[in-house]
């Protein structure tokens, strides 16, 4: 097995590299997926209650709604960055619960619109 890696080595060095960095990668990726997996799994963070720590991509994942419905009740353009919501208060000059009340009526306006909508087809 050595002497193999060795020949493969030696012969084929930029080959090996990129197979090493390809696996590397897919580590990462891996792992990262199985994190987040885990995390959210946790009931203990759905539908946690609005903190001024939380950023609104997580308030999206804990609350499960689409990210663009949170974006949208703080008036956040695309590419924003991670911006908390003490931040984005800071930002408009109001007070945190405001916020909160922004983005929870939004998230039950999203929530009864699906419920009008009814299941989809199943398939």
């Amino acid at each position: 097995m050595t002497h193999a890696l060795t020949l493969l080595w030696r012969d084929n060095k930029l080959l090996l590299a990129g197979f090493v960095l390809a696996l590397a990668v897919m580590a990462f990726f891996a792992i990262r997926t199985v994190a987040f997996w885990i995390y959210w799994a946790d009931p203990t963070h759905r539908n946690q209650a609005i903190e001024p720590w939380m950023t609104p991509r997580y308030v999206a994942h804990s609350w499960h709604v689409p990210p663009e419905v949170v974006a949208e009740a703080l008036d956040l353009r695309p590419g924003s960055g991670r911006i908390t919501l003490a931040e984005i208060a800071a930002r408009d000059g109001v007070s945190l619960e405001e916020i909160a009340a922004r983005v929870v009526a939004a998230i039950e306006a999203e929530r009864a619109a699906h419920r009008l909508l009814g299941p989809g087809p199943r398939g």
